[in-house]
């Protein structure tokens, strides 16, 4: 009879159900492909759209399309090196929890204010996340002392918060791409349909884990349909010139790029700090519901405090090693997590090897430089659905909660007070600091957390 002990230190199949242990090679790599794929757009989907829309501080442009190629590579292996830092953990930072880690839908709107602006820019934008990132890093260090603030109630209004914020951002990409010359031209309308359409289809026929495929399904279909547009002459809406120039300026082969070295260094900016530091605190509330899910639905206990706080230090640092090489916050995955809990396939090894494909294959840029290629109008059909299921599930946590006066009062003056102040004809903090005016003008997601916190604090509970 073979012990616990004795079965993990074997390598056997059987392993591949347990959180330690060795799998066969041709068993894990498999396993761990699954999970690269059901989360690999959506990883590169955030940097596409930030990154296109953002300019270079001081009137310098825009991003160039081999340094928007060079982004997507450092994204694959930042993700890959956050994922193996929860799965391995180095000191304190690291959950030892099958958790996968990728860059984040929920800084966008944030990202998206600072990187347009002139005066911040791109530039602007990286300070912003590494020093973001250490922020959320020692917060996570810290959990102990403050997690019982975030209460359901709040967390919920955040989420349901950033989903309303992205709304704009992918029906601007469907028709087109904020700023483009063919903007809400018929072709860009017809093939964010059809994306939109097919991953539809794709969600109800496919079955078991591949269900979480059916993004990169549209995104083919999509993608193939743009094609032949192009090739015929009926629209010009791929640009292939882009992967041959970019295997001419960049090879095939390149490591990531430090942005300390290139000529886009990070510019510190407190108010651009502030406004990216709340949204690290929201996204280390979707971290621990991750973290909690994990734990319930496949190891079937509680979280275990040392376990929160390495995996929200990871969402923190590995947000900071991924603004060093000048990409966007890094956070863990909800779709894996999920892929995880229906499979059951929890263990680490396995896990490890999806982290390894990611590293592997950000070291070819032509692979960044096709997904650069990719039509906005592909992304908008494919993100409006993740942008429209963020809002679905703070509705779920919502409906977690107790539907009372408090639970009302929260939810609404949260909602009024922090999207309303989007909405106003002018400068509603133009009496304030410009600070303050960072912060909230333009992002409901901080309007919304900071009322709902303050009145999750401050309102008397009801009694039983």
């Amino acid at each position: 009879m073979i012990n616990k002990e004795e079965a993990i230190a074997t390598v056997s199949e059987d392993n591949i159900y347990r959180l330690n242990g060795r799998v066969p090679l041709g068993k894990a790599i498999p396993f761990g492909l699954q999970h690269v794929l059901a989360m690999f757009v959506s990883n590169l989907a955030p940097v596409l759209i930030v990154c296109s829309a953002a300019v270079v501080r001081g009137g310098g442009g825009s991003l160039t399309g081999v340094e928007i190629t060079r982004l997507l590579q450092c994204a694959m292996f930042v993700a890959g090196i956050g994922t193996c830092l929860q799965l391995y953990p180095i000191w304190k930072i690291g959950s030892k929890l099958p958790i996968v880690m990728g860059v984040s839908f929920t800084f966008l709107g944030s990202l998206l204010m600072i990187c347009t602006n002139p005066d911040l820019g791109y530039e602007g934008m990286v300070g912003a996340v590494i020093l973001g990132g250490i922020f959320e890093g020692i917060v996570g260090l810290c959990a102990k002392y403050w997690k019982r603030f975030l209460t359901p109630i709040v967390s919920s209004c955040v989420v349901i918060a950033i989903g309303l914020s992205l709304l704009p951002v992918g029906m601007n990409s469907w028709v087109g791409g904020s700023g483009s010359e063919t903007f809400g031209a018929w072709y860009h309308l017809f093939v964010g349909i059809v994306t939109l359409v097919v991953c539809l289809v794709a969600r109800y026929l496919l079955k078991g884990v591949y269900k979480n495929l059916n993004i990169l399904v549209g995104l083919v279909a999509g993608y193939l349909l743009s094609a032949v547009f192009t090739v015929a002459g009926i629209a010009p809406m791929v640009d292939f010139s882009g992967i041959s120039k970019t295997i001419e300026e960049v090879g095939f082969f390149s490591l990531p790029q430090i942005v300390f070295f290139t000529s886009h260094k990070p510019v510190f900016d407190i108010g651009a700090f502030f406004t990216i530091a709340i949204v690290f605190l929201v996204s280390a509330a979707e971290t621990t519901g991750a973290t909690t899910a994990v734990c319930s639905g496949t190891l079937d206990r509680d979280i275990k405090m040392e376990e929160l706080q390495g995996s929200l230090a990871v969402d923190g640092f590995s947000s900071m090693l991924s603004g060093c090489f000048g990409c966007l916050p890094l956070t863990s995955f909800s779709q894996n997590v999920g892929l995880v809990t229906m499979t059951g396939v929890i263990n680490r090894f396995t896990i490890l090897m999806g982290a390894l494909i990611l590293i592997l294959s950000s070291l070819f840029p032509p692979l960044g430089a096709f997904f650069n290629s990719l039509p906005q109008s592909v992304l908008g059909g494919c993100t409006v659905m993740m942008f429209g299921s963020i809002m679905y599930e703070g509705m779920k946590m919502l409906k977690e909660c107790v539907f009372n006066d408090r639970t009302m009062i929260i939810v609404s003056l949260a909602f009024c007070i922090g999207v309303g102040l989007t909405q106003t004809d002018g400068n509603f903090f133009a009496a304030f600091p410009q600070a303050v005016g960072d912060i909230f003008n333009g992002n409901a997601v901080a309007g919304v957390f900071v009322v709902s916190l303050l009145l999750s604090l401050f309102l008397p509970k009801e009694k039983e």
